[in-house]
């Protein structure tokens, strides 16, 4: 495998973690209209993407394999609850 095929597979490991993570901020904006918001949109959005990068690096791990349905499941509830913590927590 040289860099670049490496490279893509890197991406493509990574691109559900920041689909969520920016429609999930941008959509939590949109709804969430009445709260102050301490942090900006890309703060929200990069801990989201930690998030859910950790979650997509443990089920690869616990499956040994990417692409399963349990682990984009962990992915949303992982960022799901990021969003909630920092909505809870920088008020």
């Amino acid at each position: 495998m040289g860099p670049l095929d490496l490279l893509l597979h890197l991406l493509n490991f990574l691109a559900p973690a920041l689909f969520v993570a920016l429609v999930l901020t941008l959509l939590a904006r949109l709804f969430m209209k009445n709260k102050a918001v301490a942090l900006a949109w890309y703060a929200q959005a990069a801990i989201n993407f930690v998030a859910g990068v950790a979650a997509l690096g443990a089920g690869l791990a616990f499956f040994g394999r990417d692409g399963k349905m349990a682990t984009y499941a962990a992915l949303v509830v992982a960022c799901a609850a990021s969003q909630w913590a920092v909505g809870r927590h920088w008020r």
